[in-house]
């Protein structure tokens, strides 16, 4: 039975190669090392680790990488009752370079239809949907095949229902254009009450990239809560009380892959909890940070202990 305390995250899981060396480019020497990826799959583990109930809804093939995937989720404590394989499916894998290492260069392979790409609408109850607490999507989720309907379908059955959360996620590879990416954006916006994003990806959402113009357009339309990543500048939260930025934490980067990932488990976590937006923002721009400081990203989501020790830390600077 579902807990009322539950994150429900949809949409792409991967293994990640990530090479080890900052600053190599593709076309030079580098060594991997192995992760499981894929934007809402580590906000999964990042909420899980934080000690919810996060429940996944993914596919993985049906090869050695996607039992990898499985047992790996299953050791976070991920609830993998609603990942599925798909028979003769090959897992997706992503390759990463760090170069540079704030922006890594991402190669995807995924063939025509990567397993996470297939889900079928009524292959899930829909109390799963209708109870959870936080209803996270991944704007990637949107983009292609069965999961892209069944996506807008499950949208549209928690109508802006608290907390039904969309993350942007663009990767322009995953679209034939930055168009159609925004019409899929759109229709999910109009069904969530909290949107995440960064500028560029608000640029393709509404056409919009000074933050607070974002903010007002997403309340005007609806929005209970419009976050905005600022990247090196922080970030900002705003509800139609409040409006709030926090500053960014003082790091040495190693990787910023996983940063954003984190930072939506940590969301998650502060909604879950009906934080304020000013604890949840502390918190979850924290947890981007203190994973921006390492080389994976499922991997290296923190517990809240670990967590509130690096906050400790990060005081301690100021």
């Amino acid at each position: 039975m579902l807990m009322k305390n539950s994150l429900v995250a949809v949409g792409r899981v991967s293994i990640d190669l990530y090479g080890v060396e900052a600053g190599a480019a593709f076309d030079g020497e580098q060594s991997f090392s192995k992760s499981v990826g894929g934007s809402p799959s580590n906000v999964a583990v990042a909420a899980a680790k934080l000690g919810n109930h996060a429940v996944l809804l993914t596919k993985v093939g049906s090869d050695p990488l996607g039992k990898y995937i499985v047992n790996k989720l299953n050791s976070w404590k991920v609830d993998t009752k609603y990942v599925s394989e798909l028979p003769n499916g090959l897992t997706p894998v992503v390759l990463a370079a760090l170069d540079p290492p704030e922006d890594p260069k991402l190669i995807f392979h995924r063939q025509p239809n990567a397993p996470d790409t297939t889900i079928a609408f009524d292959s899930i109850p829909t109390e799963l949907i209708d109870d959870c607490a936080v209803f996270w999507m991944s704007g990637c989720a949107l983009a292609h095949g069965e999961t892209a309907k069944s996506s807008l379908k499950w949208l549209e059955q928690r109508k802006r229902k608290s907390h039904t959360v969309i993350d942007l996620d663009y990767r322009p590879s995953f679209w034939p254009s930055i168009r159609e990416a925004g019409v899929a954006a759109r229709a999910a916006i109009a069904n969530c009450s909290v949107v995440v994003g960064n500028r560029a990806e608000f640029e393709m959402a509404i056409g919009l990239t000074k933050p607070d113009a974002i903010a007002e357009k997403l309340l005007t339309d609806g929005v209970g809560l419009a976050i905005v990543k600022l990247g090196a500048d922080g970030v900002m939260l705003a509800t139609k009380d409040e409006r709030i930025r926090i500053e960014p934490c003082r790091i040495k980067l190693v990787c910023g892959l996983g940063s954003g990932d984190a930072f939506g488990g940590a969301l998650s976590h502060g909604l879950i909890h009906n934080w304020s937006i000013r604890q949840i923002g502390e918190f979850a721009n924290a947890a981007g940070a203190y994973v921006a400081t390492k080389l994976a990203c499922a991997d290296a989501m923190p517990t809240e202990p670990m967590l509130r020790a690096f906050i400790d830390e990060q005081n301690r600077l100021e």
